[in-house]
C-alpha cells in the first residue's frame, strides 16, 4: 500500500529539492511505494508540470504516483505527510505583522484542506516561513485534527548549529548529540549547547563562554540571512534536507541516545505557553514525538527561552482574529 506525500510551493527551489529527495525514497526508504502530490498556485502550474516531468524522467522505482494541481483538496487527498512550503515572502517595507497576515489566507485555507480531505493520522511539517505561527493557523484551521499532527521546521537551526559546534570542535557532525534550539524559527531562537555531547564529555566544557554567546548563538540565529547574502537566494538545499530529516525522524524514530528539536504545539513545558508553536527537544518513536523533560535551565537560557516566547504570543495577537 502506497504513502501519500503532499509539498506545496513544490514548484519552488526548497519543493523543487524536496520533491526528487522524497520519490527517491530517502524520506521513508527505497522498500516504500508513494504517491506524490504536487500543489502550487496556477500561475506556476507550467513549471510544476516541468518537475512533474523530471520526477517522470527519473524512473525511481519508489515513486507510484504522481499529483499536480492548484487544488488544496485535491493536493490533500488522503495525504500521510504534508510539507507545506509555499508561503508568501517578505516584500520591501513589509512588517512581520504584514507577513503573518498575509501568509494567514494561505494557512487558513491549507489547513481547512487538511481538515477535509487528509488521512487523520497525517504528519504536518510547516517550512514556509513564519513557520511557527504559520504552523499555528493551518492547525486552528483543521479542528478535526489532532493538534500534535502539525509541526513547524527548526530542524536546519538544529543542523546548522551541529555544524558550527563540530567546526569549533574538530570532530564530525554525527558525534555530536543532545542539541537544543528553542522557540521561534526567527533571530530569537535560542541554540542552547548546555546539554549537547561530544560522547560523554558536555560540549559547554570544551569551547570559551564568550564564544557561545558572541559568536556561535549569533551566527545560528542569522545564518539563513548569511546565505542569502552569499548566494543571492534562500536556503534550499539544507532546507529540504532538514524538513526529510525532521519527518523521518518523526515516522521513523530517534536515535536512542539522541533528540532533536522540534517546533511543536507547548503543553506548558519548561513553563512555556500554551496555544503557541514552540521548539522544544523531543524523541520520537511509533509515529510519535515526546518532549525531553527535567532539564536543568540556568537563568541566561530561561530569560533566552521567554525571549522566543515573547515574540511567538506577539505574532499569534497580530492574527488572533483569523485563528
Amino acid at each position: 500500500m502506497s504513502k501519500t506525500i503532499t509539498i506545496t510551493g513544490a514548484a519552488g527551489q526548497i519543493g523543487y529539492q524536496l520533491a526528487f529527495r522524497i520519490a527517491s525514497g530517502q524520506l521513508l526508504g527505497t522498500d516504500e511505494k508513494i504517491n506524490l502530490n504536487l500543489l502550487e498556485i496556477t500561475p506556476a502550474l507550467n513549471a510544476l508540470n516541468g518537475v512533474a516531468m523530471e520526477l517522470e524522467d527519473c524512473a525511481f522505482s519508489t515513486l507510484n504516483k504522481i499529483t499536480v494541481t492548484d487544488n488544496p483538496d485535491i493536493a490533500f487527498q488522503d495525504t500521510d505527510f504534508s510539507f507545506l512550503v509555499g508561503a508568501k515572502p517578505r516584500g520591501p517595507g513589509m512588517e512581520r505583522s504584514d507577513l503573518l497576515i498575509g501568509n494567514a489566507a494561505i494557512f487558513s485555507l491549507q489547513g481547512k484542506a487538511l481538515n477535509d480531505n487528509a488521512s487523520r493520522d497525517v504528519k504536518v511539517l510547516v517550512v514556509g516561513n513564519p513557520a511557527n505561527t504559520n504552523a499555528l493557523i493551518a492547525m486552528s484551521n483543521a479542528p478535526d485534527l489532532r493538534p500534535n499532527s502539525f509541526t513547524a521546521m527548526m530542524r536546519l537551526d538544529h543542523n546548522r548549529a551541529i555544524a558550527q559546534l563540530a567546526h569549533k570542535t574538530g570532530v564530525h557532525s554525527n558525534e555530536i548529540k543532545q542539541m537544543i534550539i528553542w522557540g521561534n524559527h526567527s533571530t530569537t531562537q535560542y541554540p542552547d549547547i548546555n546539554h549537547a555531547l561530544i560522547g560523554d564529555q558536555k560540549i559547554n566544557t570544551l569551547v570559551d563562554h564568550d564564544w557561545i554567546k558572541n559568536e556561535f548563538i549569533p551566527k545560528v540565529q542569522v545564518r539563513g540571512a548569511e546565505i542569502i547574502k552569499a548566494r543571492g537566494l534562500s536556503s534550499a538545499a539544507s532546507a529540504a534536507s532538514a524538513a526529510i530529516d525532521h519527518m523521518n525522524n518523526w515516522e521513523l524514530g530517534t536515535a536512542e541516545d539522541d533528540w532533536v528539536s522540534m517546533a511543536i504545539p507547548s503543553d506548558g513545558s519548561y513553563g512555556i505557553a500554551e496555544g503557541i508553536i514552540y521548539s522544544f527537544p523531543v524523541t520520537c518513536s511509533n509515529g510519535q514525538y515526546e518532549i525531553i523533560q527535567g532539564l536543568e535551565i540556568d537563568d541566561f537560557s530561561r530569560e533566552a527561552m521567554h525571549a522566543s516566547e515573547s515574540e511567538l504570543l506577539e505574532e499569534k495577537e497580530a492574527i488572533k482574529h483569523l485563528l
